[in-house]
């Protein structure tokens, strides 16, 4: 009998243990749709809530194209969140998208789809083409080293196609 009490005690203490680590693991706080590029950026969740907030708002949209398994896009993004006026600009001045699977919209690649790469949307709804990255074979890509080139591109779109809208 006490074998059988034993038993009984084994079984309970395995399956408490089992139900401790599942609710662990749905303890787990759900990805942002910031997606660790910046938590005190407003982000928006699709291509089409970006361009109806841009006209609202007269900001340009920038799109960053990035995949979660892309050692390039996980170097940038941790370049973009710690750069701090990087961060403001995004935060005051842009409506926000970063996208894990390309938008149906061919404008936003402009030369091919490839990740990382970010593009920038006019309130006029003009894909900024003449805003680029350094590299020629990948107009619209940025690297870890190009923050501050990211910058200066941030603020060269800032400055509005028409500016009369």
């Amino acid at each position: 009998m006490t074998c059988h009490w034993a038993s009984l005690a084994l079984l309970f203490v395995a399956c408490v243990g089992v139900v401790a680590a599942q609710e662990r693991e749905r303890n787990v706080q759900p990805q942002t749709l910031a997606r660790g590029w910046g938590d005190d950026i407003t982000w928006v969740q699709t291509y089409e809530e970006g361009l109806a907030k841009m006209v609202d708002s007269k900001k340009p949209l920038m799109v960053i194209h990035h995949e979660d398994n892309c050692p390039h896009s996980q170097a940038l993004k941790k370049a973009f969140s710690v750069d701090k006026s990087i961060q403001k600009m995004a935060r005051e001045d842009f409506i926000m998208l970063n996208l894990l699977y390309d938008s149906l919209d061919k404008n936003l690649a402009p030369d091919g789809l490839y990740v990382p790469r970010i593009i920038f949307v006019d309130p006029s709804m003009t894909v900024r083409a003449d805003i680029a990255g350094k590299y020629s074979n990948r107009l619209y890509a940025y690297e870890p080293g190009d923050m501050s080139h990211l910058a200066k591109n941030m603020r060269k779109a800032k400055v509005l196609l028409h500016p009369e809208l």
